[in-house]
């Protein structure tokens, strides 16, 4: 199984994932040629991509579902609700094509893919693990809180996709963020922050995760080092060192991540 990030953050979102004989894409939110150029980047046949799924409606998680799908014939997975709020967005999708998640577990060829709800201001939003026999991979992004259910199904990946949006000092004291805005990025519809991502991360050392891959950083309301900062000092807190508990990667909006190759 191989895993990529092609791009993270609030002006769109698109992880690419590999099994033995499928590729698929979680959310598409950048626009087509986009999407295909970065997927070329990594030397992968936009053509190649079976299936998308989508997480929820927010523009930055579909921009481009639509077009690519018709363009390379993909099948697009979305809960209901979501086929509901994005249907105008997307435009027409042939019948075959489109497929409704009406429960947690379902298939992509030899992937096993479980669904689990996330607390966000959209139509319903969606998490991911992806399993390919023993191996699995995971990503929560826009959640305006975690919890024990979230973190069990997040437990035993060997690497976790995780949002870590925002720091609080940093949003609140942005004069660019209107209070209603800001409001609703801290509220339990909104986005998850440093602190409670890094307390998320801390128990799930727990339960075997690997490696984690923080998302979904804004550009505005955080940087990579506040990240990393409240990652160690959590750790710290508790007598560990982060370096020796899991390997820590930071997804990029304007470029794509590393490639990691997923092992049993």
């Amino acid at each position: 199984m191989r895993v990529c990030v092609l791009a993270s953050g609030s002006k769109g979102n698109c992880t690419f994932v590999e099994g033995e004989n499928t590729r698929i894409l979680i959310d598409a939110g950048l626009n087509k040629t986009e999407i295909e150029n970065r997927l070329n980047t990594i030397g992968i046949e936009p053509s190649s991509i079976d299936s998308i799924l989508i997480t929820h409606e927010h523009s930055d998680h579909i921009k481009g579902v639509g077009a690519f799908a018709r363009a390379h014939k993909c099948k697009i997975f979305a809960h209901p609700d979501t086929w509901g709020a994005m249907q105008e967005k997307v435009g027409t999708i042939q019948a075959e094509k489109r497929v409704g998640i009406f429960g947690s577990n379902f298939y992509i060829n030899e992937l096993a893919i479980t669904s689990f709800d996330l607390s966000h201001d959209s139509a319903h939003c969606l998490g991911f693990s992806v399993h390919e026999g023993n191996k699995k991979i995971s990503t929560a992004t826009d959640l305006g809180f975690i919890n024990d259910t979230i973190i069990k199904h997040l437990a035993d990946s060997s690497l976790v996709i995780l949002e870590s949006n925002h720091d609080i000092p940093r949003l609140m004291s942005n004069p660019k963020y209107p209070l209603y805005l800001k409001q609703r990025i801290l509220s339990n519809r909104g986005h998850l922050n440093n602190k409670d991502s890094a307390e998320a991360v801390l128990k799930m050392l727990g339960y075997g995760i690997r490696g984690l891959i923080a998302a979904h950083l804004s550009e505005e309301n955080n940087t990579p080092d506040l990240v990393m900062k409240a990652l160690n000092d959590i750790v710290a807190r508790q007598g560990g060192e982060l370096a020796k508990e899991i390997y820590v990667d930071i997804a990029k909006q304007h470029k794509v991540g590393n490639i990691y190759r997923i092992k049993s």
